[in-house]
């Protein structure tokens, strides 16, 4: 016991010491603070002159990014008013509570999330920081009617040339005047003439014509088509060429695919899993359909924007909303639903802000913009507009699914005479999962098992057969009444395979196991009507915020739809959604959609824009070479009613258009890059017309248009070298011959011989596509199944359908593949190859095989000249 005693006192002792050496240190440090912090040696009877303390650090730390019109995180220090209001990230300044105060922390570092400003250059000191806090804990007093400003803001970015109204140009006074055979010449000739530069002569019949074929419905002419055009002698013969070729079916596939470029349209998910979207060539025939109707432009947008929101929702106008499904979709295991979601909708905010407002809004996710006037409250009040969405998928019956429809009425009969012996406790199980997966939804740290039932319905949902993603999730949110009879079906289905979490007793008893059976037997037994991917709007609006720092899990301010105060006003009626923005994207007072829609359209037949940096009219962008021609175009097709075909004829028959490609010497020096359009540009084929040229003149293309994608032959390496479970079956008959645009594309494995001619990438928007010369590019020509093929079958297109000599088959050759008659040291080059070819094939071999041998060697050069992938 007295040992015990002695310990405990000694113990006792200890903390005593412990105690007193705390004191002291505690005492020492807050000398050693009071001495080195003159936060604290501001006295209470200190008056704070707002002037001589608080203005002076104002301007020397804050205002050159927290003042005018487009200020840092929306926030403005210019009056008390903005002061108090703050930005993004909420109030910054509470009067008299200087510690709760953003300003404050911020400044102090003090923020919990460790944000300091200024982010850059020299902090506030010490005496700074506590003449805030102080003039803070006054009430933030602030002289009245002071207005703050920048005296280092540079020149207003709402006077850059782009977003200037779009105004009807005075046709220049030309020369040369008879060169000239629409308003287009009047612009380039103009300033040719201010150069002293003559334009090029206008290129020969042959050469107009496979251009223009080429151009419009990308497909060579045929020998025929040549031969009636070169000796139709009626001035208006060009024109009706041009008529004839705006009237094809096949100008639809050519134009579409530069569409499906700007949305990145792929047949899969992307990412890891990849999953194949069966459905997703149905918006792809939608734009072809639209173009080849002519659908007016801004009827082309609304309905891709909106299409859901228009009175009576037609199918058509719903399926135009396919564009926005072309978002990747992240399905793997532990991808967190409310993050890949947030990157659809930001990923439907960067393609409208590139498409029709040719603006680079990705750079001002973060941040507002550091060139043009879009802030970053702005990004997200259009991020706003698509937040509400979701995917759907809508039944488009086809033609062929007439029958299909008849039997609805049979399948439903049938299904629910499967159901209703079990019905009442089926639905009352039914309600209770429901009603257990939404709980977890709201609180998913109570039950991980029900939280990642909840997670994997997100992920899996339409896996393989490209529905929504989330529309179970947002089926289950909605109320049961409300419910379609599609969604009360879908929704059923799927808990019948995955809802035995509520109650696997229950599930078992009601022999819920084999009801999932037979209503899977029974699907098969009736198919389904072919769908569309859509989207459709949520019934409660989703409240959007800024994400501070580009972060989802960093909400800032909540923000309301709405566009950027520096184009053209905003004027909705009611709530604003995304009708509303269709609509302004395509108003008479936004400057942007039809200078950016007119410019790809001339890049198209030029190689290059009028504005060169097609996906950026902003401050950064290039300044266009002809201005006042961009802004006659963009007023004509604005004021034309937004008529594709006839900006198309508009371009396509201008002297400027039909000039020879040729260069002249002294061009070389002084206008190298072509930028004043002294003659008309060769650019090589895109990847889906070299292929579709060669599949033309070798008479094995297959012109049946729509229907799902195809795969034509490419090595199995291609898609097993790529992530997910994909495989390549190579189509069989005439579909492997199909036309570019059908070949199926995955996100993970694009068709290689698509990327080797300089395919974009299938998960990022195209506005104009690289045009590389490479050896590979040449191999494949000469080695890739598809080519070999094709020169065969032009080989003996070529002996099938000329009966002449070898001259006259030289002849025809040249005539399916170039359009044009052979020079004389062409035609002895391949008469010599051809007879080179014969010596070597074995003497036993008949005549007939080592022709068609030769041929396929004669017929491989002409498919690998350079004149043959290239548009002259």
């Amino acid at each position: 016991m007295c040992e015990r005693f002695i310990a405990s006192q000694c113990c006792a002792n200890w903390y005593a010491l412990v105690f007193v050496w705390c004191i002291t240190l505690a005492g020492f440090s807050q000398t050693l603070f009071a001495e080195n912090n003159p936060v604290d040696q501001i006295t209470a009877d200190h008056k704070i002159s707002f002037d001589k303390d608080i203005l002076p650090i104002l301007k020397a730390h804050c205002i050159e990014c927290h003042a005018g019109a487009e200020p840092e995180s929306s926030f403005s220090l210019s009056t008390r008013q903005t002061t108090l209001a703050g930005g993004n990230y909420g109030k910054a300044v509470i009067p008299q509570q200087p510690a709760r105060s953003l300003l404050f922390q911020m400044i102090s570092g003090t923020h919990p999330d460790k944000i300091i400003m200024p982010p850059e250059g020299d902090r506030l000191s010490a005496r700074e920081i506590a003449l805030m806090r102080d003039w803070i804990q006054l009430g933030a007093p602030w002289p009245e009617k002071l207005v703050i400003s920048s005296e280092t803001k540079p020149k207003s970015q709402k006077d850059h040339w782009a977003f200037q109204p779009i105004t009807k140009p005075e046709l220049p006074l030309v020369k040369q005047n008879n060169w000239c055979r629409n308003e287009i010449d009047h612009f380039i000739l103009h300033r040719l003439e201010q150069e002293q530069i003559k334009p090029a002569a206008m290129a020969d019949r042959t050469t107009l014509i496979r251009r223009v074929t080429l151009d419009l419905i990308g497909l060579p002419p045929t020998p025929e088509e040549v031969a009636a055009f070169v000796i139709d002698t009626r001035p208006d013969a060009y024109e009706r060429l041009v008529d004839r070729l705006l009237q094809s079916p096949h100008f639809g596939e050519k134009w579409a695919r530069p569409w499906l470029d700007l949305c990145h349209y792929a047949d899969s998910d992307g990412y890891l899993t990849d999953a194949v979207r069966p459905h997703a060539w149905r918006f792809r025939d939608w734009v072809v359909r639209s173009l080849n109707q002519n659908k007016s432009f801004d009827q082309f947008t609304i309905e891709q924007i909106a299409g859901d929101l228009l009175p009576d929702s037609p199918r058509e106008a719903h399926a135009g909303t396919g564009f926005l499904r072309q978002t990747l979709s992240n399905r793997e295991g532990g991808a967190d639903l409310e993050e890949f979601r947030v990157y659809k909708v930001v990923d439907r905010t960067k393609l409208m802000g590139t498409i029709w407002l040719g603006l680079t809004l990705d750079c001002c996710r973060c941040h507002n913009h550091k060139y043009d006037p879009i802030s970053q409250k702005e990004f997200y009040q259009l991020y706003s507009f698509f937040n509400s969405a979701f995917e759907v998928n809508i039944d488009a019956p086809l033609p062929q699914d007439q029958p299909l429809l008849k039997q609805r009425q049979s399948y439903q009969q049938k299904r629910q005479a499967l159901i209703d012996p079990i019905r009442e406790p089926l639905e009352q199980l039914q309600r209770e999962w429901e009603q257990k997966m939404l709980y977890a939804a709201e609180h998913p740290a109570e039950d991980h098992h029900w939280a990642r039932a909840w997670e994997v319905m997100g992920l899996v949902w339409g896996l393989n057969s490209g529905e929504g993603q989330q529309e179970g999730l947002e089926i289950i949110k909605m109320d049961p009444a409300q419910r379609s009879q599609r969604q009360r079906d879908d929704l059923l289905d799927y808990f019948l395979a995955r809802g035995h979490l509520v109650d696997s007793a229950r599930f078992k008893e009601l022999k819920l196991g084999e009801l999932a059976r037979n209503l899977s037997a029974l699907r098969k037994e009736y198919p389904a009507v072919s769908r569309a991917p859509a989207m459709q709007e949520m019934r409660t609006p989703k409240q959007a915020f800024v994400h501070l720092r580009g972060s989802h899990l960093s909400p800032g301010v909540p923000v309301e739809p709405g566009t950027p105060r520096s184009l053209s006003p905003f004027q909705p009626e009611g709530q604003p959604d995304r009708l509303d923005l269709a609509h302004w994207l395509v108003s008479h007072e936004n400057p942007l959609t039809a200078r950016v829609t007119v410019n790809r359209i001339w890049q198209e037949y030029f190689g290059q824009g009028i504005v060169i940096s097609s996906d950026d009219f902003g401050t950064q962008g290039d300044r266009p070479s002809h201005p006042e021609l961009l802004d006659w175009l963009a007023w004509q097709f604005r004021e034309n009613g937004w008529d594709l075909k006839a900006l198309h004829r508009l371009i396509v028959t201008s002297a400027t258009y039909r000039q020879s490609s040729k260069m002249r010497p002294e061009m070389q020096e002084k206008d190298p890059a072509n930028r004043l359009l002294s003659h008309q540009s060769s650019p090589r084929l895109s990847a889906e017309i070299v292929r579709d040229q060669a599949l033309a003149v070798s008479g094995l293309l297959n012109e049946k248009r729509g229907g799902p994608c195809v795969r034509p032959p490419q090595p199995d390496s291609v898609v097993m070298e790529a992530f997910g479970s994909n495989t390549w079956d190579v189509s069989s008959g005439n579909d492997r011959y199909r036309r570019g645009l059908y070949t199926l594309i995955l996100r993970t494995s694009p068709y290689a011989q698509s990327v080797i001619f300089d395919a974009p990438n299938p998960s990022q928007t195209c506005t104009r596509r690289d045009r590389s010369n490479t050896p590979l590019q040449a191999l494949t020509l000469l080695n890739d199944p598809v080519f070999y093929e094709a020169a065969q079958h032009l080989g003996q297109r070529v002996v099938n359908e000329s009966s002449g000599d070898l001259d006259q088959q030289i002849s025809y050759a040249f005539r399916l593949c170039l359009a044009r008659t052979p020079q004389e040291t062409e035609r002895e080059r391949l008469k010599e190859l051809y007879r080179e070819q014969i010596r070597k094939q074995p003497a036993d071999k008949a005549v007939s095989e080592k022709q068609a041998a030769a041929w396929t060697v004669v017929a491989s050069v002409l498919l690998n000249l350079h004149e043959f992938i290239t548009r002259d």
